[in-house]
């Protein structure tokens, strides 16, 4: 049976492998089950379904979600969580643990590899969950939204602030690249606030669950994608800059060139790149080209 992991048996499972967290890797795990209930749910899983987990610690979420799912596969950098999760999850057997760092990992090679499902069939989809090292939150999400496709959702478990400006929508003053980036690919669903007392060892700040469903199709229509990220990009830079100087030189771009797609787009070229929703920055991008 799955088990619940409270304070006292994560601290338990701690001294008995003389296991001490590493803040260098972001390392603070759940002891409410209630909270862990809420993320298996909110992951919307099934018994056709592959789960990814980033970063299962002591198997926290692990554990029970594998018995919601077809098969789980758990992505964990640190050696030393190994023997502690043959213990809590090893025993169950649709879950396999690969020890690498996720930022490394061929997520599309492993999808591949594992969506055969323990009764020989094939996942019909594929999700993600996992509660992001604060530390390289940012990364794990870039390298996340350039494998748009390979997933169906995405339930993560982020600082507050970073969950606060993924969901920003344009004129507040979070909104940003991280904001465009997210909701471009997918559509945010808030899930709940998760306070800082619940950690283990307790971090700084409060954090938030989101699950991120993937569009079947994008946001807003950009006709290069790489150069609608490159005039986002160019547009926050330097965000106390209008929008005809933070422009000039994406694509090489001369100001003229940028004045002229901002009139046909019709946006005054003294607005910051703040108060641009996505389709205004994928009709400027689109005049760009």
């Amino acid at each position: 049976m799955a088990q619940d992991f409270t304070r006292k048996q994560v601290e338990s499972i701690e001294r008995r492998y003389d296991f001490k967290t590493a803040r260098s890797l972001g390392q603070n795990f759940v002891t409410d089950p209630s909270v862990t209930e809420r993320i298996i749910e909110a992951a919307g899983a099934g018994p056709k379904d592959l789960v990814i987990e980033i970063g299962p610690g002591l198997g926290v979420i692990t554990s029970k979600a594998a018995q919601r799912c077809g098969k789980l596969v758990a992505i964990e950098i640190d050696k030393k969580l190994l023997p502690i999760l043959a213990e809590t999850v090893g025993w169950q057997p649709n879950v396999k643990i690969i020890n690498e760092d996720v930022l490394q990992a061929d997520l599309e090679a492993i999808v591949a590899e594992e969506k055969t499902l323990p009764d020989g069939s094939q996942a019909e989809s594929v999700r993600l969950i996992g509660n992001l090292p604060y530390y390289i939150t940012t990364p794990i999400l870039n390298k996340l939204m350039a494998l748009p496709e390979l997933f169906t959702s995405l339930t993560i478990m982020v600082q507050k602030e970073v969950a606060e400006k993924m969901m920003a929508e344009a004129g507040a003053k979070n909104y940003g690249v991280l904001s465009i980036h997210v909701q471009y690919f997918c559509e945010i669903e808030y899930i709940m606030d998760v306070p800082k007392e619940v950690f283990l060892p307790r971090p700084k700040v409060d954090s938030s669950v989101l699950t991120l469903h993937v569009r079947k199709e994008r946001a807003v229509h950009a006709e290069d994608e790489a150069l609608f990220f490159e005039t986002v990009k160019a547009g926050f830079a330097q965000r106390r800059k209008t929008l005809s100087n933070s422009l000039a030189g994406v694509r090489g771009a001369d100001k003229a060139k940028v004045l002229a797609a901002l009139a046909g787009a019709g946006i005054d070229p003294q607005r910051r790149a703040e108060t641009l929703s996505l389709a205004e920055f994928a009709e400027v991008a689109n005049r760009l080209i």
